[in-house]
């Protein structure tokens, strides 16, 4: 589903929700014109003014973290805006976002969550959307010592390397069919790509190649996840104006719901084939991550003493969208760059040639070797973070910071896009140029605040280590195995890099090339 304008997604709902219960719209909106927007809070940020009633929703168009950065220069690093009745913080600054990851971490560590993904208390199963108590720490420290630690990392290097040969394959055999077909060969990136970072969290999930086409199990939960993953990154008016939840007036969580009941469908077999072979006395070889869940005994005193099945489902599912979206987007936005900017192509590729060469493909025990490789990751990150404000915080108390009084259940954006754009720290900040990273000690693990694709502080993304070693392996792979024809005429500096924003800020127009191998195995 295409994402779109509050604006325009206001002209039904509202006529919907007047239908349903104009006196309760009217009632509330007296009250909530009074109580918000009856005099500005001289101990709040600064921000632009809004309407009565929806506040600032209008004004954030399509791409609201451009529209922030945009407002930036007026209001500063700090501002406030009100989105319907939901009060809002965004951070835009790197001291800004020092000072809220290292100071007020803990007061700030609650999630703000759509109201789509509170369907069948999903958010209370996950963790990236979970409530910051027990369930989450456990969750939490599943994650960082059994799942994606880097001994077991280690261990799934060889899945890793067999997943990117299968890419090479995909390409190859999305050409031939396009020019078997009468077209010119093209090959559609960004699709062969979600499709590998799939499989990569199949295997570490359930230890199964999911998308197999012959499958139509594995078909219908790719298709299902991937409508979800539209759902969840869709405005929805319920989001902004509460008391609208029940009517569900877009009919999203509705929608949500039937996906999320073909998904648990389809994950709930996987689980109980699992059991059944554990009662068996049938165990996996190597542990993947249901096995961990599964054998997960607790005391119960902070966080469950099990899983339930729900649970699990829930951790599943969430580990798809995580792992298969935001992966893949980052990798078709730095290929992007560097066939935008051929220096940087053939500098990375005689890098690759040098240390690798063409007899063999490129391996992740390689990376270390391959410096200006990491540069050009540290850059994509840098300008194209595929979340751009973060996931949202939720203040659990009344806190002070930076002078300013942030009343409880504020939302908290974090917006890591302009952050990597702010001239206070990045020399040219708008251009692409890996070089500015070569001889810096500037990392992406939370600690420099002006590079924050993943996050900070407790609720930094978990799944960053994984993230930063199958964004190079591809990147490398698609340098090293092709050359890359960008269509008849269209020259580098043609290709666009407008933006797209769901759940995560995709490419508005996916690549499409003519690959033509260049490996001679």
């Amino acid at each position: 589903m295409e994402s779109r304008t509050l604006k325009s997604l206001l002209v039904n709902p509202v006529g919907v929700a007047v239908s349903s219960g104009l006196l309760l719209v009217v009632l509330f909106a007296f009250s909530l014109i009074k109580r918000t927007f009856g005099s500005p809070d001289k101990r709040r940020p600064p921000g632009p003014p809004g309407w009565p009633i929806f506040g600032n929703m209008f004004d954030l168009g399509e791409l609201p973290h451009q529209t922030m950065y945009r407002w930036k220069n007026k209001y500063g690093p700090v501002m406030w805006l009100q989105l319907g009745s939901i009060n809002t913080m965004v951070v835009q600054n790197a001291t800004a976002a020092a000072e809220l990851f290292k100071k007020h971490d803990v007061p700030f560590a609650d999630r703000k969550v759509p109201d789509t993904l509170t369907a069948f208390d999903f958010n209370q199963g996950t963790l990236g959307m979970n409530t910051f108590g027990g369930h989450w720490r456990v969750l939490r420290r599943l994650c960082s010592t059994e799942f994606l630690v880097n001994k077991r990392m280690n261990e799934t290097t060889d899945l890793r390397n067999r997943l990117e040969r299968n890419m090479v394959a995909w390409i190859e055999d999305e050409h031939r069919t396009s020019k078997a077909q009468g077209g010119d060969g093209n090959v559609q990136l960004s699709r062969l790509l979600f499709l590998l970072a799939f499989n990569l969290m199949g295997n570490l999930m359930l230890s199964k190649d999911l998308l197999d086409n012959r499958n139509p199990e594995s078909r219908e939960f790719f298709e299902s996840m991937n409508e979800i993953l539209s759902l969840a990154g869709t405005p929805n008016i319920s989001d902004f104006l509460p008391f609208l939840k029940k009517l569900d007036p877009l009919g999203m969580k509705r929608r949500m719901i039937a996906h999320m009941t073909r998904t648990f469908r389809i994950s709930s077999r996987f689980v109980q084939e699992r059991l059944d072979n554990r009662k068996a006395g049938k165990f996996n070889e190597k542990k993947d991550f249901l096995d961990v869940l599964l054998e997960y005994q607790g005391d119960g005193k902070d966080g469950p003493a099990t899983f339930s099945e729900k649970h699990i489902n829930d951790v599943i599912m969430e580990m798809f969208f995580a792992g298969s979206e935001t992966t893949s987007i980052s990798i078709e936005w730095g290929f992007t760059e560097l066939l935008r900017h051929p220096h940087a192509f053939q500098k990375l590729r005689e890098e690759i040639d040098r240390v690798v060469g063409v007899d063999r493909l490129v391996q992740e025990s390689d990376m270390e070797n391959l410096p200006y490789l990491q540069a050009v990751v540290k850059e994509t990150f840098r300008l194209h973070p595929a979340l751009p404000l973060l996931l949202p915080r939720n203040t659990m108390e009344d806190t002070k910071y930076l002078g300013y009084l942030i009343p409880k259940r504020t939302q908290v954006f974090v917006n890591a896009w302009a952050i990597g754009r702010d001239p206070a720290y990045w020399d040219d900040p708008l251009t692409f140029k890996p070089e500015r990273f070569l001889n810096s000690s500037v990392e992406y693990k939370g600690q420099h605040f002006e590079l924050i694709p993943f996050g900070s502080g407790r609720r930094i993304c978990v799944g960053f280590p994984l993230a930063h070693r199958v964004v190079h392996l591809t990147l490398s792979t698609l340098v090293q195995a092709f050359d890359w024809d960008l269509g008849a005429g269209v020259k580098p500096e043609d290709i666009d890099i407008d933006e797209k924003l769901g759940l995560t800020l995709r490419k508005k127009n996916p690549l499409k090339l003519i690959p033509k191998k260049r490996l001679r195995v």
